[in-house]
């Protein structure tokens, strides 16, 4: 039986959010963001990650979703 374990904060969350953010800014800096998915490799088998999830958005989350989407 497999073991899955849910932690506060999110295995690998700073390499995962620093990717994603560099993948999402203008300019893309192709370089950067590529030593950014290295380094999400690291962690990934440092800690022996299998598998990501995300986690089921709340009312809270999905309103706040929902409010930086529209724009004024």
């Amino acid at each position: 039986m497999e073991k899955t374990t849910t932690t506060a904060q999110p295995v690998c969350a700073e390499e995962s959010l620093a990717l994603l953010n560099c993948v999402a800014s203008v300019p893309y800096d192709r370089d950067r963001c590529l030593a950014l998915v290295d380094a999400l490799r690291e962690c990934i088998v440092r800690k022996r990650v299998k598998k990501f999830s995300l986690a089921e958005p709340s009312s809270t989350t999905t309103t706040e979703a929902l409010k930086s989407d529209t724009k004024p």
